[in-house]
């Protein structure tokens, strides 16, 4: 599993014309997922992201994490974290996770992080075309893997 955590000052995620996910201060993460994933792994990287000291305190540096900051969080689908651009021009997604694991991952990993912290959580819509609006804050952005 593979996370791309951004910090915002707000993001927005668009289907069909139609804000379905929406945020301020907090993070936007884009989530892949891969053949071999498990919910261990989903755990371990909830907990993870949830620590994260990335935001700054007082004295400007990063210090807080999204649960010091009440931060709210906008969880994105994007199976394009797992293409392999190595070889030739054209991604290779044979790490990606076939669809019915990847869905079932991608709503567990949503539904654990909404027990396990009372913050906002907002997603996208699993496999739908999105079109994303990020404001990122600095820009801070990180990959966690597990």
């Amino acid at each position: 599993m593979k996370l791309v955590v951004q910090r915002v000052t707000k993001g927005s995620v668009t289907v069909d014309n139609k804000i379905v996910g929406k945020i301020d201060n907090g993070l936007l993460v884009f989530l892949g997922v891969s053949k071999d994933d498990t919910t261990e792994q989903a755990d371990f990287l909830i907990d993870k992201m949830l620590n994260l000291r990335i935001f700054e305190d007082s004295e400007e540096k990063m210090n807080l994490s999204s649960l010091d900051i009440n931060a709210e969080l906008l969880i994105i689908s994007q199976f394009t974290l797992y293409g392999d651009t190595k070889k030739g021009r054209r991604p290779n997604f044979s790490e990606a996770a076939p669809l019915d694991l990847a869905e079932n991952l991608y709503n567990y990993f949503v539904e654990n992080l909404k027990k396990v912290s009372a913050l906002k959580v907002e997603t996208g819509i699993f496999r739908a075309y999105m079109q994303v609006e990020i404001h990122n804050d600095g820009p801070v952005t990180f990959i966690l893997e597990k």
